[in-house]
């Protein structure tokens, strides 16, 4: 009885939340007029030299950023996917890359989508990605998705089978979600797929997309600055976040079958 009572506020999510509180437009969700363009089909934009360089910039420091502190799934991910060095890479050819790998597929985002049109392309095994690069004085950290994130952040991890079907697992869970269930997916996505840590027989290494595709981001969650608590769903279900800074606290798994498996049982327990 006691979900019956929740205010409008406590359902919605923590990015329409934000869009109430006057943050960045863009992290205000976007909703979807139709379906998304996909694979083969999608347009590529016609990027300006600065923007074929800021992606050179990022891409040539961030891979420096993660030796040693990204899962080796990630940096296998991230030679799978054969990002060009000199150039912003189509979403159609990362697309193909995909498929081949784990039957996954590109669609084109036009920026951060509501939550029920992002969970519907992940349980049809679809990655969203935006196709427009950060502002250079963002260069550090960017509040809001780009393809910097969306590409050499979440794309590499999709490579890796477990990680994959997981993935599909939690876009499919969510859009059975209702009320609190809802908000405890979205929690558990935030503080696993975006932010997450694995621990490894080298030590607590990065998988989380967030984190990958942000310098202050890498160099802040594995400091002193950041509190780091062993894997516990029931927590992590109920844990909040503010996603306009630097992730004071931080979930570590001990590998991608825990966290495939312990959400399964986690859903299957609530019907989702």
């Amino acid at each position: 009885m006691k979900d019956s009572k929740r205010s409008k506020s406590e359902d919605k999510s923590a990015y329409e939340r934000a869009a109430d509180s006057g943050v960045d437009p863009r992290c205000i969700p976007v909703r979807l007029s139709g379906p998304p363009i996909v694979g083969d089909a999608i347009p590529s934009p016609g990027y300006s030299d600065e923007e074929h360089e800021t992606w050179q910039l990022l891409l040539r420091r961030q891979r420096g950023l993660l030796e040693g502190r990204s899962c080796d799934e990630y940096i296998r991910g991230v030679s799978l996917m054969e990002f060009p060095e000199d150039r912003i890479p189509a979403l159609s050819e990362l697309s193909r890359t995909l498929e081949r790998r784990t039957g996954w597929r590109v669609a084109r985002a036009p920026g951060l989508l509501h939550e029920r049109d992002f969970f519907s392309c992940l349980a049809e095994r679809i990655f969203p990605s935006t196709d427009y690069i950060r502002p250079r004085y963002e260069l550090d950290y960017t509040p809001a998705p780009d393809l910097f994130h969306d590409m050499f952040g979440h794309m590499p991890m999709i490579t890796e089978p477990s990680f994959a079907a997981f993935y599909q697992r939690i876009g499919r869970a969510a859009l059975r979600a209702q009320g609190v269930d809802r908000r405890r997916v979205e929690r558990f996505y935030w503080f696993t797929v975006e932010f997450g840590l694995i621990r490894t027989p080298k030590g607590v290494r990065i998988y989380g997309n967030g984190i990958l595709s942000s310098a202050r981001e890498i160099t802040h969650c594995l400091s002193t600055a950041t509190e780091v608590r062993p894997f516990d769903i029931a927590e992590i279900t109920e844990q909040d976040y503010d996603v306009s800074n630097l992730q004071p606290l931080l979930y570590v798994i001990d590998s991608f079958e825990q966290l495939e498996r312990t959400f399964a049982e986690w859903a299957n327990n609530r019907g989702l």
